[in-house]
This record gives structure tokens, C-alpha cells and sequence, in this order.
């Protein structure tokens, strides 16, 4: 059983680090955009109105029948923490408005209608989690379902470090 065991997890973290074969190191790619209220979003200023704490991006898609299954898990860590979800390749803002409005979702929303924003995070699937620590440096990058304790654990982790 413990070879079992121990062959799933090996699979399990082979999975994750060939999906996560592109994601950079170092500081987190500087990012700007629209959001799905129309206005405007950039990264460094964004991470400077939380200042000492660190931020996640959560990137997610319309077409994405796990995101769907990680949104409360979202919504739930959103009350504590600074999350900046973004819909890749889920088309213009109003497409992602009338999904936020007709699944109750409050969430601020970056749209990334092209994929160049998770492009340019290395990401290749949705969903993702990304934290980036207090001092703009990329923390954590998980792919896949994430539960609600795996995003707070990764935030707690980055401000402690």
C-alpha cells in the first residue's frame, strides 16, 4: 500500500510541475488591464494599496467546470485576504459580467479575453491560484482544484516569509 501511496503522489507532483514547466521565477510579471466593471487594473499599484500583505491572483474561466466547483473557495478567502480574479479566454466584460451576475459572484475581475495575461504568468489551464509575496516575488502557483485551507495556507505562508 505505501507504494501505492507513494506512486500517486510522484504522479500527482509530476502532473503540477509539467503544467508548471513555464511559469517564470523571481518578481511577479507586471500586469495591466481592464476589469469586467470597466475600469482599469495594474498590478503594482493594486499590490501597493495592500501594502505588507500578499496578494493572489486567481485565474479562472467560464468554460471551466472545476473553476465552478473552486468558487466559493474563492468568494470564502476574497473576506480575508486581497484576490484579484481573472477570467481568461472567457470573452469580452460583458460576457464575464453576466457570468458573475448569474452565479451571485462579487468578485473584482480582470478580463484576459486573449489568454496574455496567464500567458505571460506561464500558465497553460485554469483553474490557478498565484500568490505574490509582500515583496512582489511569486510564492506559489498552483494549478488545478485548489480547496479553500490550500489558498489561505499558501497566503499565510507568503506573509511569514
Amino acid at each position: 500500500m505505501l507504494v501505492d501511496v507513494v506512486l500517486f503522489v510522484a504522479v500527482v507532483f509530476g502532473i503540477q510541475a509539467w503544467q508548471q514547466r513555464d511559469v517564470p521565477s523571481g518578481p511577479a510579471p507586471a500586469i495591466a488591464g481592464d476589469l469586467a466593471d470597466g475600469s482599469r487594473f495594474d498590478l503594482a499599484a493594486w499590490r501597493a494599496e495592500h501594502p505588507d500583505q500578499p496578494v493572489a491572483l486567481h485565474f479562472w474561466a467560464d468554460w471551466c467546470p472545476i473553476c465552478a466547483k473552486e468558487e466559493g473557495n474563492v468568494t470564502a478567502v476574497l473576506a480575508d485576504w486581497p484576490v484579484m480574479t481573472v477570467a481568461m479566454q472567457s470573452g469580452p466584460a460583458t460576457q464575464v459580467t453576466g457570468h458573475l451576475d448569474s452565479h451571485k459572484l462579487a468578485w473584482p475581475t480582470l478580463v484576459d479575453s486573449d489568454g496574455r495575461i496567464a500567458a505571460a504568468y506561464g500558465l497553460k489551464g485554469v483553474p490557478a491560484f498565484v500568490v505574490i509575496g509582500r515583496d512582489g516575488r511569486l510564492r506559489s502557483v498552483s494549478t488545478g482544484y485548489t480547496t479553500e485551507l490550500g489558498m489561505r495556507l499558501r497566503l499565510w505562508w507568503a506573509a511569514r516569509s
